[in-house]
């Protein structure tokens, strides 16, 4: 049968319009899944860290992510009274143990040209029998904690107490202290500070963070700890909230020994734990808990850095922090006191802490856990959790 032009060339524009909409679907379909599958630098770059450091993390010894999980001193780390250099032993000591971190002190001062050679040094080992970089830190928070700035070796700014600061209320002078601090310390070759403390004055007693803190107005001590925060991040240093869960309620000094406070944990979230919070929404990068003491929370007389109440179960899941927890310094009297060292690295790791400062005996810590691990009382998945922090962390420094 033949067709006549007229229904030809209606089959065909029947044709042409059904051809045109299923183009237009399917380009249609394709532009829907494009924004679907649409990411964003910033989900980009956060995949890329996750897959790095599950791979980083999966080519690990037990022994190498126990190691990551400390803190030490250059002294701690080679076994020489005072360290002033990084060489060959400082090499050959971070490839038997490559820990976490090295913080140094005023006694390993001596100039300009010496510190950023030695950070340097110590660094460049790092990258060569490490499988990560190294945290260098120091307790530089202005005042009379100052191990550069009152080192006087070293010709830099002066900065005040933050009690001085605190007093003004000027979130301007806060964010400038932290920016003189963070640039020097960017200068040579540091990228952690012990700093702010966001501990709120509450005891009129306490003389530990007296001059430290910025007050007793838990508001104000919040926004000058944030603003000194993000001045050390701008100069691409990290900040570490301390002391957790708030040092400035205390009248006795970890330092010296037993120290304690008998708030509630409602009462520490109406005061104490304002600077924390606002530090953990603001994106902290270590917080510090203290050794203090909270009976009315844990119900005995444990520190709270042994405590899985105070750590797991207040600082992780109620607050749902998820950086760096670290220890105050394992050295301190409140702790050693009353425990030994195997107790305290273990039961710091049970609790939830993810990197022990300064333990008094570096090799048996480390050896406790290890043990630990071996017969069973931590898991490897516990390991693992914070040496994954860890990892992620130092992958995504500048």
């Amino acid at each position: 049968m033949l067709t006549s032009p007229e229904s030809g060339d209606s089959e065909t524009t029947m044709e042409e319009t059904s051809s045109e909409m299923t183009e237009t679907v399917t380009e249609a379909a394709e532009e829907e899944t494009d924004e679907e599958t649409t990411v964003s630098p910033e989900e980009a770059a956060a995949e890329e860290n996750r897959l790095d450091t599950e791979e980083i993390l999966n080519s690990m010894t037990l022994e190498e992510k126990v190691n990551q999980m400390f803190f030490l001193t250059p002294e701690a780390l080679t076994n020489v009274g005072v360290v002033t250099a990084a060489g060959e032993a400082t090499k050959n000591a971070l490839s038997a143990h490559p820990v976490g971190g090295i913080v140094y002190f005023a006694q390993n001062i001596e100039s300009e040209d010496q510190l950023k050679t030695m950070i340097s040094n110590i660094k460049g080992y790092a990258d060569e029998v490490c499988k990560v970089p190294l945290f260098i830190a120091v307790d530089e928070e202005g005042g009379t904690v100052a191990r550069l700035g009152g080192s006087n070796v070293l010709n830099l700014p002066n900065v005040p107490n933050m009690s001085d600061i605190g007093a003004t209320g000027d979130s301007e002078k806060a964010y400038g202290a932290g920016n003189t601090i963070g640039s020097y310390l960017n200068e040579y070759g540091f990228n952690v500070d012990f700093a702010p403390v966001a501990d709120v004055l509450t005891n009129s007693e306490n003389e530990v963070v007296k001059y430290r803190s910025f007050g007793s107005d838990a508001d104000v001590v919040s926004e000058l700890a944030l603003q000194f925060s993000n001045a050390l991040k701008n100069n691409g240093i990290m900040s570490c909230y301390k002391h957790f869960p708030g040092h400035g309620a205390t009248a006795g000094d970890t330092h010296a020994g037993y120290a304690y406070t008998n708030k509630t944990y409602e009462e520490l979230l109406d005061n104490e734990l304002k600077p924390f919070i606002s530090g953990i929404e603001n994106g902290a990068d270590f917080i510090m808990v203290g050794h203090f003491s909270l009976p009315n929370i844990v119900g005995d007389d444990t520190p709270a850095t042994l405590s899985s109440v105070i750590i797991n179960d207040i600082l992780k899941e109620d607050l749902g922090y998820e950086g760096i927890i670290i220890t105050d310094s394992l050295s301190m009297e409140a702790l050693t006191e009353n425990y030994s060292y195997d107790e305290i690295a273990v039961m710091a790791v049970n609790a939830g802490a993810d990197m022990l400062l300064m333990p008094d005996n570096f090799e048996q810590a480390y050896n406790s856990i290890l043990n630990a691990v071996n017969a069973g009382t931590i898991s490897e998945e516990r390991i693992d959790e914070s040496v994954r922090k860890i990892i992620s962390k130092k992958l995504s420094m500048d």
